[in-house]
């Protein structure tokens, strides 16, 4: 038999999901965010208004958004009306641009609620980062998300040299931004027959709404989110009952797509996260189908870790700079 030698999959460390691996200060960390979710009102039967308005003053788990005052908000066209974009700029030569996507299970979240990580990352690296204010369900199901997105990634393609001098382009989002990130890419890739994306960073996402296997067996405990958390969010995206939607289709689940050609990326997955097969299934596809992939596991961070201050969120901040710089 001839023919180039197999290219293994990169082994994955299980000592990295050992219990006793999770240092003090996350451990009490999730702690106190299970109480705070215990004690805030059940989101679930409250309005998505009336939750997000909550979110908004740090009434459970997040902290409060602080705003930027070097933040600024532009309007571009999109399939539903105009799509806002929260930009914060470098202080220094702009490099490049980021194309943030937020969390929020495509039901909550802002394009202002992540300020202080955008400043980071356009300081650090000297990217433009753009967050999206894409539509969000249940009052704009899918696909209005999906479609703000590729709106913003498409703009960003055809004016960000001309109106920031970036020449480098990247995309990445936490959780359903991850999702949406991912989707992007796709859209893209096979709509549009563009791979302008030089790099991509994926927190935390949800790409299978089949449900894998780690967000089945989870449970009932509330550290971020839960499996009915998740079962609802995929409800909110889809539509009631889902709408008919098949969740293997890979326009909404592309964890299923075919993921050739497409950029380097960093996957960033807590242990303590419902949805930590679905970044550990996502890297090893991305990888089987001939793409760089840099698997990134945290023992003991609760889902979208990265926004909790703390030393676990620095440290997976500063290597996924470290993993962005090197394209720079």
């Amino acid at each position: 038999m001839t023919g180039a030698a197999p290219h293994p999959l990169p082994a994955l460390d299980a000592s990295l999901f050992d219990p006793g691996r999770i240092d003090t200060e996350t451990r009490k960390l999730n702690e106190a965010i299970v109480a705070l979710i215990n004690a805030a009102p059940d989101q679930w039967s409250l309005p998505p208004a009336e939750v997000r308005a909550l979110r908004a003053e740090g009434r459970g788990a997040f902290p409060a958004p602080v705003l930027s005052p070097r933040a600024r908000t532009v309007e571009i066209p999109g399939p539903g009306g105009a799509v806002p974009l929260r930009i914060v700029e470098p202080r220094g030569a702009v490099r490049g641009a980021f194309l943030h996507i937020h969390g929020g299970g495509w039901t909550f979240g802002t394009a202002d609620g992540q300020d202080a990580r955008l400043e980071r990352l356009a300081d650090n690296l000297g990217l433009v980062a753009i967050s999206v204010e894409y539509r969000l369900a249940p009052e704009h199901p899918y696909p209005a998300g999906p479609d703000d997105c590729e709106a913003a990634a498409l703009w960003l393609v055809r004016e960000g040299a001309a109106l920031f001098g970036a020449e480098k382009l990247f995309i990445g989002g936490e959780s359903a931004g991850a999702h949406l990130s991912l989707v992007t890419l796709l859209r893209l890739r096979d709509r549009h027959g563009l791979s302008p994306f030089a790099a991509a960073v994926l927190t935390a996402g949800c790409f299978d709404l089949g449900l894998t296997p780690s967000v089945r067996h989870w449970g009932a405990e509330k550290l971020v989110l839960n499996t009915h958390d998740i079962e609802k969010f995929v409800e909110s995206f889809l539509g009631g009952d889902a709408a008919g939607h098949d969740p293997r289709h890979p326009d909404i689940s592309p964890l299923y797509a075919d993921l050739a050609g497409l950029p380097p990326a960093h996957l960033i997955i807590g242990t303590c996260d419902p949805l930590v097969d679905d970044t550990l299934y996502l890297h090893a596809r991305w990888v089987a189908a001939g793409n760089r992939a840099e698997l990134a596991v945290w023992p003991g961070g609760a889902h979208v870790f990265i926004v909790f201050p703390g030393t676990l969120a620095d440290r997976a901040l500063t290597r996924s700079e470290s993993f962005l710089a090197t394209f720079l």
